[in-house]
């Protein structure tokens, strides 16, 4: 899905374009638990720069991932833009959150998480509470999806070998 974000070396902090992508992939529990702390510090509503609004937009695929770019389809996403009530600088970090479906609330709450990892004072810990366990399940759903696909995996040369051991004429012998 995000495969240039989902190679970055293990012991490197994320940049901005990595922690966004894990963000919007990042189960809403896991948010709205890593977030309950740092939300009520920053005490009030955002400052919206949009609201969160739901649309679609087309999504491309490649043949064989490097062949001619074609329309695949739709996929619903939700975006906004806000800018936490306590920053009232005009040169406040503004957090902005796309994310798959339809969920106001894991857009807010991806915003709030890109805004308040923008500042470097609360970056680090963010990372610890919020960005290294949403690393670890999305990892963990990758491979339980890879396990999956590989339990439906058929190996045609081991059937055709199964397979050609006999001959039609052996059979009429029997």
């Amino acid at each position: 899905m995000f495969h240039a974000f989902d190679s970055q070396p293990a012991n490197l902090p994320l940049q901005r374009a990595q922690w966004m992508a894990v963000l919007a992939r990042t189960p809403l529990p896991l948010l709205e638990s890593a977030l309950g702390e740092a939300t009520a510090a920053t005490a009030g509503a955002p400052q919206w720069l949009r609201r969160p609004e739901t649309g679609l937009v087309m999504v491309q695929g490649r043949a064989g991932g490097t062949g001619e770019r074609f329309n695949l389809g739709e996929v619903t996403v939700t975006r906004c833009a806000l800018r936490l009530s306590g920053a009232q600088q005009p040169d406040a970090a503004v957090g902005v959150a796309y994310v798959l479906g339809r969920s106001h609330r894991h857009a807010e709450l991806a915003a709030v998480a890109d805004a308040l990892l923008q500042d470097p004072a609360q970056q680090a810990a963010l990372d610890t509470r919020l960005l290294q366990p949403a690393q670890s399940h999305i990892a963990m759903e990758r491979a339980q999806r890879h396990a999956r696909a590989q339990s439906s995996k058929v190996e045609f040369f081991t059937v055709a070998r199964e397979a050609g051991g006999r001959n039609e004429d052996e059979d009429e012998a029997e």
